[in-house]
């Protein structure tokens, strides 16, 4: 039974139920494609993919293919349109079985409809290896899903239902079909950069994973200090690892457990499974909306009077607004790909309530810079910030003069990373018919 595993945001051989069923293959070809679109720019002025997650990617990339190593694989980089890409490979190896991780996100989606429609005599799958739970496991139906977190949580928190262990990882894989070189040499040199905090890879996740709660136990005093504006150690630094796959939220969630035997439990200890919760109710949210994650109204259907100033876009893209907690916390991320999770609130905020702009290209431009974008948690939370997603208070706007104060008391944040907005970014222009006419949490 010929079978072909398609990586997506599961760049891991640790708890991997798609890898593990495709172990039972007679031949695999264990393939990840790197699409030309994610380089080019949007309808909402930036590239799905960025320099700084791009770097990350192909670290994850690369230690995977060395994790493959040693169970007898090896990782087939294609470059091109999936729908046209996995069918054509299917159909050149004999393939009968096609399988990938479930996905958030409609184009994902109507991706795999496309391919499974291409491909009538192979059977296709998709695994859930993205949460906690199963589909089947949530004590409701998705088209049931809980509107608010907090109804979310009180239905699937409770000790009957607890997340699902992880699977232990194949022993060996069967072998790969003979393939000429793959398509690696087509894709974009990324830029890599000294001492970068963030490496790529399933043992850069796991050592990330021990050293938080085993070694710093950090954890332990994770609710006080994870407001911190620019502190490595201040949060879990879970989330670049989660959202493309290195680290499972699984083994993440059964770790925290054993600390807790083992050491300690206290309010912190908990807060971190309280954001793997939240993780989880986006994941979901994003799978019951479809579409809707996207659309300007979310999913309140609450519409708003927002246009596309290109000025003020300009600026708080590259750190030159009025507001100088937002312009360091812009800089950084240009620089870094990263940004705590206050920090996001707050440019958020800035993005919809001070500067008035439609909060979509506010999360096409995190898409593009932060290192750790994941859908489900990036269009989830911008939704919530902008009044349109799963929050029954509305509209949520900071008092950013008051914020600043409150976590940047002595002005350090913003004296390190105010002086960094000196070149102009890079924006990309589109057609001006795309542009709408006027008036029209966790473990970061």
């Amino acid at each position: 039974m010929p079978s072909l595993l398609w990586f997506t945001r599961d760049l891991r051989v640790h708890d991997n139920p798609a890898l593990k069923l495709a172990a039972d293959s007679d031949m695999l070809l264990c393939t990840y494609v790197v699409d030309p679109d994610w380089f080019r720019p949007g309808r909402f002025q930036s590239r799905p993919m960025g320099e700084h997650r791009w770097r990350f990617l192909w670290q994850s990339l690369m230690a995977l293919e060395a994790e493959l190593k040693t169970l007898g694989q090896r990782l087939h980089i294609a470059w091109g349109n999936p729908v046209e890409v996995i069918p054509a490979l299917c159909q050149r190896h004999g393939v009968s079985v096609l399988m990938r991780s479930r996905l958030v996100g409609s184009d994902e989606a109507a991706q795999w409809q496309q391919i499974v429609a291409a491909l009538p005599k192979v059977q296709a799958a998709q695994v859930e290896t993205q949460g906690l739970f199963r589909e089947l496991d949530l004590p409701f139906a998705l088209e049931d899903m809980p509107e608010t977190f907090s109804q979310f949580r009180k239905k699937v928190e409770r000790p009957l239902l607890p997340p699902r262990p992880p699977v232990d990882p194949p022993r060996s894989l069967p072998p790969a079909p003979g393939l000429p070189e793959d398509d690696r040499g087509r894709c974009p040199q990324p830029v890599m950069v000294e001492n970068d905090p963030h490496q790529g890879g399933e043992q850069a996740a796991l050592a990330q994973l021990e050293d938080f709660l085993f070694t710093t136990q950090g954890i332990a005093t994770y609710k006080e200090t994870r407001n911190a504006l620019d502190d490595w150690s201040a949060s879990s630094r879970f989330s670049p690892w989660l959202a493309n796959g290195s680290l499972s939220v699984r083994r993440a969630a059964a770790r925290i457990a054993d600390y807790e035997r083992q050491v300690q439990r206290n309010d912190s200890t908990y807060w971190l499974y309280f954001e793997l919760l939240w993780r989880e109710f986006f994941h979901w949210n994003g799978q019951f909306l479809g579409d809707r994650l996207f659309s300007r109204d979310g999913v309140s259907n609450r519409a708003r009077a927002v246009s596309f100033y290109p000025h003020r876009f300009r600026a708080w893209c590259e750190g030159t607004t009025q507001y100088p907690i937002v312009n360091a916390c812009m800089n950084q991320l240009r620089e870094t790909g990263y940004m705590s999770n206050r920090g996001r609130q707050l440019v958020a905020s800035c993005f919809v309530h001070e500067l008035g702009l439609d909060w979509r290209y506010g999360a096409a431009w995190f898409e593009e810079q932060l290192v750790d974008y994941d859908p489900a948690s990036n269009y989830g939370n911008w939704q919530y910030l902008a009044g349109v997603g799963a929050d029954p208070r509305g509209l949520r706007q900071f008092n950013l003069e008051k914020q600043g104060k409150t976590y940047d008391p002595r002005g350090d944040f913003v004296e390190r990373w105010q002086g960094n907005a000196a070149q102009p970014v890079g924006l990309h222009t589109v057609d001006a018919a795309d542009w709408p006419v006027a008036p029209g949490d966790p473990l970061y």
